[in-house]
C-alpha cells in the first residue's frame, strides 16, 4: 500500500511540473519548456525529466496545433530531461556547468527539430537542405538557448530546493 501512495504522489509532481512547463508555453517569445524539463530531470530522475519534456510538447500542441512534428517536438524535450537526470550530480554543484547544459539544449532542440524539417520540405534527410534549415534557424535557435539560460538562472535553485524538500517530506 505504502509503495502506491508513493508512486501516485510522484505521479502528482510530475503531473505539477509537466503542468508548469506545458502553461510556459503561451509566455510570448521566451519559453520555460526546457528548462522545467531540465530541473525536473535533475530533481526527479530520467523517466520524470523524459516524461515532463514528452508530455509538456504533446499537451501544449493540444492548443498550437498537433503535426508531424510533434514526435520531434517530444523527443527533443524528453532527452532533454533524460540526459539532465544523467549529468544531474554535476549540474546540482556547478551553476554554470547548468547554464552551459541548458545552452547546449537549445542548440540540441533546434538540431532535432530541423530534421523533422527536412524531411518534411524533402520527403527525405539530406545534409544540404539540413544545413540551410539550421542556418535559417540561427535566430530561433538562439532565443531558445536565451529562454533556457534566463529561466534555469531565475528557476533552478528556488525550484530545485522545493523538489528536494517535497521528495524529503513526502518519501518520493
Amino acid at each position: 500500500m505504502r509503495k502506491k501512495r508513493i508512486r501516485a504522489r510522484r505521479l502528482v509532481i510530475i503531473a505539477v511540473m509537466t503542468a508548469l512547463s506545458t502553461a510556459g508555453r503561451f509566455i510570448p517569445v521566451i519559453k520555460p519548456v526546457s528548462a522545467v524539463t531540465i530541473i525536473t530531470g535533475m530533481y526527479l530522475g530520467g523517466a520524470a525529466g523524459f516524461t515532463t519534456g514528452a508530455l509538456s510538447a504533446l499537451l501544449s500542441n493540444f492548443y498550437f496545433g498537433q503535426g508531424p512534428w510533434t514526435p520531434f517536438q517530444m523527443l527533443a524535450w524528453g532527452l532533454t530531461g533524460l540526459f539532465s537526470h544523467i549529468l544531474s550530480k554535476f549540474l546540482k554543484k556547478n551553476r554554470f556547468l547548468l547554464l552551459a547544459h541548458g545552452a547546449l539544449w537549445g542548440i540540441l532542440f533546434s538540431l532535432i527539430m530541423d530534421v523533422w524539417t527536412v524531411i518534411w520540405m524533402n520527403g527525405e534527410w539530406s545534409a544540404a537542405p539540413y544545413l540551410a534549415a539550421l542556418l535559417s534557424a540561427v535566430p530561433h535557435t538562439v532565443t531558445y538557448i536565451v529562454s533556457n539560460v534566463l529561466f534555469l538562472a531565475l528557476l533552478a535553485r528556488p525550484m530545485g530546493e522545493k523538489l528536494e524538500r517535497v521528495k524529503l517530506k513526502y518519501g518520493v
